[in-house]
């Protein structure tokens, strides 16, 4: 996160590299620098991952689906664990992408929404952090076929973008509810991190609902497309995300490709890590990944398709960090009310200055950010309760958002 807190700075995590003439071909050293400050990366490449328990296969834990998947090596049959049960299950559905733009090209992974080759991915992906012209797309899958995509629409606030492959036949993934998933379940991380293509990790999950700050892939206002993977621009301003904490070894390269839980069924969209590393382009996994819950993904996947855009609640309220005690205090206890848009959906709805917002929809408030988070992470006109405390009570409110776009 940016603020002084936590020491965060949050960034896409990814392997992009300037293009180098074509009589000179580049490698990018990983980087053996002394850890410094704790970093938010967003992680652009590709990675599969998948888990089922083996009793779910029979006392011999054999897997009869193990021969459709070419890249999950299975040499003795009658002695899987669950982690190979979830990667033969996952990882037919996760491709890799590569992307390259004028002068810039990087790596990232996607998962496969339908048979007709709809994919989903992360918008800093496809965009290369925002560039959108002349950018090429080629995916690879699991079984080694290569077609080229194109891009259908993208969301920056949530980072996540769909892509159409020209091509059909693929294996779609499965999604799970992100809502019923809890802290301790086990979890795989799909996808090709630093180039290693069809690599799997695993896992569990660290924490629910943890909101990071990362650079929009947005173009930038001013119409340049400076590809600057590892540092925060100063001409974006920051969206949050509300994601899904894990410790399934996550690594540059996994950006947009599958977080499933032990059945492989999709949980989450990889699309950060933290760490330890401030100093270098090629950053390491520390235990502290991120990806965005599935419900999210979901939703966003299904209006880009049916619509090409997706909208975002709003409302209609300036919040800051309410703190413990008094202003310098360290810790935030919930989102507090500093003004009120008249007649927005926050006012309509009886919220008042002061008020101070500790859940929405169930899930824990504590920060200015979190419920920025959790709001936008919401459509346009959605219903949300919200928890306040008011001059020492708890009282719930219920609001409709309001549509962003229209802010």
């Amino acid at each position: 996160m940016s603020d002084n807190r936590n020491h965060f700075n949050n960034q896409f995590l990814g392997e992009k590299v300037s293009l180098p003439a074509p009589s000179q071909p580049t490698q990018t050293p990983v980087s053996r620098k002394a850890p410094t400050t704790l970093v938010v990366v967003l992680i652009a490449t590709i990675g599969s991952i998948v888990g089922a328990y083996l009793g779910a296969y029979g006392a011999t834990g054999s897997l009869p689906f193990i021969s459709s998947t070419q890249n999950v090596v299975i040499n003795n049959p009658n002695n899987v664990n669950w982690v190979s049960a979830a990667a033969a299950k996952g990882l037919p559905s996760v491709v890799t992408l590569s992307v390259s733009g004028k002068s810039s090209a990087g790596t990232g992974s996607g998962v496969v929404l339908n048979s007709a080759g709809y994919i989903l991915t992360n918008a800093h992906v496809v965009t290369l952090d925002g560039e959108t012209e002349n950018v090429k797309i080629e995916i690879k899958t699991s079984a080694g076929k290569i077609f080229k995509a194109s891009i259908v629409g993208t969301d920056p606030t949530n980072d996540l973008a769909v892509i159409k492959a020209a091509g059909s036949g693929f294996s779609p993934i499965e999604f799970a509810d992100s809502s019923m998933v809890n802290v301790g379940d086990f979890a795989v991380a799909i996808g090709s991190p630093l180039g290693y293509d069809a690599t799997v990790t695993s896992g569990v999950i660290s924490a629910m609902n943890r909101t990071i700050s990362v650079d929009s892939a947005a173009v930038p206002e001013d119409g340049s497309s400076s590809l600057q993977l590892w540092q925060n621009r100063n001409d974006r301003a920051p969206v949050n995300l509300d994601v899904i904490q894990t410790d399934a070894a996550i690594n540059p390269g996994n950006s947009g490709g599958a977080l499933v839980n032990d059945k492989g069924q999709l949980i989450g969209i990889n699309v950060a890590i933290a760490s330890a590393d401030s100093g270098s382009s090629q950053v390491g996994n520390i235990g502290v990944g991120f990806a965005i819950p599935s419900n999210v993904a979901k939703r966003v996947a299904d209006q880009i398709i049916k619509t090409g855009k997706v909208s975002h609640g709003l409302l209609g309220a300036m919040v800051s960090d309410a703190k413990f005690s008094d202003s310098s205090a360290s810790f935030s206890v919930g989102a507090l009310i500093e003004k009120l848009t008249p007649e927005g959906p926050a006012e309509k709805a009886g919220l008042k200055v002061g008020d101070v917002v500790i859940e929405c929809d169930g899930n824990p408030i504590d920060s200015a950010k979190t419920l920025t988070a959790a709001i936008r992470a919401k459509p346009a006109k959605a219903k949300v309760t919200l928890k306040v405390l008011r001059d020492g009570s708890e009282i719930s409110i219920a609001a409709t958002l309001g549509d962003a776009a229209t802010n």
